[in-house]
């Protein structure tokens, strides 16, 4: 390699470590914010699953639709993904893991209905040949539950309608700024063990046992207006909350694993700038001790004639 293309790589290479850490700052603001959101709606859902435990004795005996299995003959599978790659394995982990739970249902690809979040979700499902029954791309990182409630009403109202007979939720839960891990997770029909295997994926798991350990089921409480009522408004916010953390947890999630991505990017680029460096000044000093070597000899043949 000449010391020309040297010295356009190494141009090359300090150019990409630009970009790259400024992408890192970008993701540093964001993973911040999005980490609080992320962490300040823990407690909503553990939360929920308080009052689920708490009400279940008085509910025991009610039915409601949304909480009776049934055979799954069609399903629903929501996923959430980013827009954008740079973000190491994360979207990878994600579509991974909905694969496996789309096969788990052992149904045809036309029975599985997707809600795509990201583009990396729609993208992928669309060429996988599944039916993409609503897509969000540039989904933003401001997300509240009003502007997805339309999402978990549609999914109450086609399990109620028999549209699927499950709905399942496939996301990224953020555990730290270095570790991410695609989870899944029923949705419906509503149950007990769904949200705790849902509070357990981000508490600690003796911390969750230790705190059930002593848990004392609660006395029978008396449920006004009614017990069916209760239950018609409180399993719809439910899911609305699942949907939420879902999108929480894999905004801080993507944020923070871009952040890393590109730290690594931005050490490896310095990393090669400097072996091009090294590789520019030992190509440089042969040219030169070469160039000495020629006029030493030449001035030494010119003394021998």
């Amino acid at each position: 390699m000449s010391l020309k293309d040297i010295k356009v790589k190494i141009k090359s290479v300090n150019r990409t470590r630009k970009v790259t850490k400024a992408m890192e700052a970008v993701s540093a603001v964001k993973m911040r914010k999005s980490q609080i959101r992320a962490l300040s709606g823990r407690p909503y859902v553990s939360s929920a699953l308080s009052i689920l435990e708490r009400l279940s004795p008085s509910l025991k005996k009610v039915s409601h639709p949304l909480t009776q299995s049934r055979e799954v003959s069609k399903a629903a599978l929501v996923v959430v993904t980013s827009d954008k790659g740079l973000c190491g394995a994360l979207n990878g982990a994600v579509l991974k893991e909905a694969s496996k739970v789309a096969k788990n249902y052992a149904l045809p690809k036309e029975d599985i209905q997707v809600y795509a979040f990201g583009k990396k979700a729609g993208e992928y499902f669309e060429r996988e040949g599944y039916t993409l029954h609503q897509r969000f791309d540039n989904v933003s990182d401001e997300v509240s539950i009003e502007d997805y409630s339309h999402i978990s009403e549609s999914l109450v109202e086609g399990f109620m309608l028999g549209a699927f007979d499950r709905v399942d939720v496939v996301y990224t839960t953020f555990r730290s700024t270095f570790e991410q891990k695609a989870v899944s997770h029923q949705v419906l029909p509503l149950s007990m063990d769904s949200f705790q295997a849902m509070v357990k994926t981000f508490v600690s798991e003796d911390t969750f046992l230790t705190e059930r350990e002593h848990y004392t089921p609660p006395a029978f409480y008396t449920v006004e207006p009614s017990p069916e009522g209760v239950l018609k408004t409180l399993i719809p916010k439910l899911v609305s909350v699942i949907v939420l953390h879902a999108l929480l947890e894999s905004k801080a999630s993507e944020h923070s694993a871009r952040m890393v991505a590109m730290k690594n990017a931005s050490d490896k680029s310095r990393d090669l700038s400097k072996s091009l460096t090294r590789t520019f000044n030992k190509a440089r000093q042969a040219v030169i001790t070469r160039e000495v070597s020629e006029i030493v000899g030449g001035i030494e043949a010119m003394a021998v004639d």
